[in-house]
């Protein structure tokens, strides 16, 4: 089967592939759609950064080169001899997070955890293996299309419920990439009274404003703590940093009120030179966030099944397989007018 495999940084290729055997506790993917992820494009930009390359992961087995591709839904197409859940024809989506289990959900992940499509083969390919309690059914309400944007959803639903917000509560978010979009979404959904958003893109700006941003700036023309201040004399009270550099890691601070909360939502490929002194001065309370629980999965597949969480607005571009890297992760690292780029593979509805 075709499929988009990393080798290295810069060099992901579409070739043939082998499927790996199913094992009794798998269900086979007919994949429909897959969306690139912030990831995928670290590790195309910089990688690796997940992806193992020296020794096979611990918990998937499996050793660079592999399949990417973790945001994708698709149809049954088997299962393993073992597997009661699920039969061919079932319409489901794919939860990539794998971990060791023996911790309780909401810190599970924490005690180590590897990604189908990054630690191991993913859904850049006609078909993906993974474990039966990795899939989820799929509302009737939700197309296959909408399914491939579950995953990216689930992160920004984690973040919020990492932050403590509450009904009412001021947001800031530095970075309007794909997740601080889905970050705005999912804030506004959860009672937002304000929601900032710092970019350096006029265009993803805009895109925020039509999915929720009360006001939007560029990080590049303001001061945020003056732009903030204007509504928020006190600072805000939760600021999500989805952007994952230096700069905006301090700003995300800066604008936050004493005593309130900054959620690390985004993946610092590079160590940053940053004093603590920022937080003892302030108050200012720091915590982070990787992926999700399984609960917090299933609660999206919900929320997006009931029309709660409208994640489709974010989709700028739908590309074929072969067209990956161009139309895919060369567009994503030079026009920041994408956001959410599918592939398609069998274009299931």
């Amino acid at each position: 089967m075709k499929a988009a495999v990393w080798y290295g940084q810069k060099d992901i290729r579409v070739e043939e592939r082998e499927l790996k055997p199913l094992k009794d506790n798998e269900v086979t993917v007919r994949v429909a759609w897959a969306g690139i992820c912030g990831s995928d494009l670290h590790e195309y930009q910089e990688g690796p950064v997940f992806v193992p390359v020296d020794a096979p992961d611990e918990l998937t087995g499996e050793v660079a080169p592999i399949t990417m591709g973790h945001e994708f839904a698709g149809v049954v197409e088997k299962v393993g001899s073992k597997v009661t859940k699920y039969k061919a024809g079932d319409r489901v989506v794919v939860n990539p997070t794998i971990t060791h289990g023996n911790k309780p959900e909401d810190i599970d992940s924490y005690d180590g955890f590897s990604f189908i499509g990054l630690h191991g083969d993913g859904g850049f390919a006609k078909y993906a293996n993974a474990p039966e309690h990795n899939i989820y059914k799929l509302p009737d309400t939700l197309t296959l299309q909408d399914g491939a944007l579950v995953e990216p959803t689930a992160v920004a639903v984690q973040a919020i419920k990492e932050s403590g917000m509450q009904f009412g509560d001021t947001v800031a978010i530095f970075g309007a990439g794909p997740i601080g979009l889905l970050t705005t979404i999912a804030a506004k959904a959860a009672g937002a009274s304000k929601i900032f958003v710092f970019d350096l893109s006029e265009t993803r700006l805009e895109k925020a404003k039509d999915l929720g941003a009360t006001e939007v700036f560029h990080s590049g023309k303001i001061n945020p703590v003056e732009a903030v201040k204007q509504y928020a004399p006190n600072g805000v009270d939760v600021t999500f940093e989805v952007a994952g550099v230096a700069p905006t890691f301090r700003s995300s601070i800066d604008v936050t009120r004493a005593r309130g909360t900054v959620v690390i939502v985004s993946i610092f490929a590079h160590s940053i030179d940053w004093n603590p002194m920022q937080l003892t001065n302030t108050g200012v309370k720091v915590t982070s966030t990787i992926a999700y629980t399984p609960t917090s999965f299933q609660q999206t597949v919900d929320l997006m099944g009931t029309g709660q969480l409208k994640p489709q607005g974010i989709i700028t571009s739908q590309i074929e397989l072969d067209e990956i890297v161009e139309k895919g992760f060369e567009a994503l690292t030079n026009d920041k007018s994408q956001a959410k780029i599918l592939v398609k593979l069998s274009g299931e509805m």
